[in-house]
């Protein structure tokens, strides 16, 4: 099992923000969130789809891209700590991103340790086990050799590509249950029970909750991160205690 990452504190997490340039609100929150409260924060954790979708890093020079990656540097430049674990929007997103960026890019899952309290991250989708068709598809495009291929080609064929796949994806969720696109409790267990029992983070599910979960005789937290639509919405942890903040939209 790797070292535990130890981090800042206050700490924050995020994930599924799916910024896109046609949904500006969600770009305004997220911009506002980087001035705001997270030039407050320690550390920060985003836990994959923070892009709608990410291309390859050589999609850089587009100029949104370029937006988000600047104001990312400079939170990193002021001080914060930030740290990024890759979804399934965003599993391309490699080192070249993350040293434009400053964030260090995290394995799923990673165990962090804050104070006293041992912390699993994860972005969540590889708990979704009962959807055996995406588990297939993410088994395919989490493969080094895959994605070398994929890579390989032009960045407008790797778009179009990807373009086509959100409408795939959009069709195929309006056929499964909601039971099956969210994690399973025996997965949930396996990995709680593998990491010592800590408490777990993640997203993906975009159906946030705190979950309590007793594996061996201990109760383990598990924190559901809410993915953003029009305004900024994270986890804090100060040391002592976790806070969902959904701020008052105005």
């Amino acid at each position: 099992m790797p070292e535990a990452l130890h981090a800042a504190l206050p700490a924050l997490f995020i994930s599924d923000l799916h910024l896109a340039e046609d949904h500006p609100e969600t770009v305004a929150a997220f911009l506002g969130f980087l001035r705001g409260p997270a030039r407050e924060a320690g550390s920060l954790f985003i836990l994959g789809d923070l892009f709608e979708y990410w291309a390859g890093d050589d999609d850089v020079d587009a100029p949104f891209n370029r937006q988000m990656c600047a104001a990312l540097r400079a939170l990193s430049d002021s001080g914060v700590q930030l740290f990024y674990m890759t979804g399934n929007r965003d599993l391309l997103a490699g080192d070249d991103f993350a040293r434009m960026t400053g964030m260090r890019l995290l394995p799923d899952p990673s165990l962090l340790v804050l104070g006293s309290q041992r912390i699993l991250l994860s972005h969540g989708d590889a708990l979704c086990t009962d959807d055996l068709s995406y588990q297939a598809y993410r088994r395919q495009v989490r493969d080094p050799a895959w994605q070398a291929g994929f890579l390989s080609q032009p960045l407008a064929a790797r778009k179009a590509f990807i373009e086509s796949l959100r409408k795939q994806s959009e069709t195929a969720k309006q056929e499964k249950t909601m039971t099956i696109m969210d994690v399973n409790a025996g997965a949930v267990e396996v990995i709680l029970r593998q990491y010592g029992h800590p408490a777990l983070i993640h997203g993906h599910t975009h159906r946030p909750a705190r979950h309590l979960h007793r594996v061996d005789g201990r109760d383990c937290v598990r924190w559901v991160l809410s993915d953003w639509h029009s305004h900024a919405t994270w986890l804090s942890f100060d040391g002592r205690d976790f806070k969902a903040v959904v701020p008052t939209q105005t």
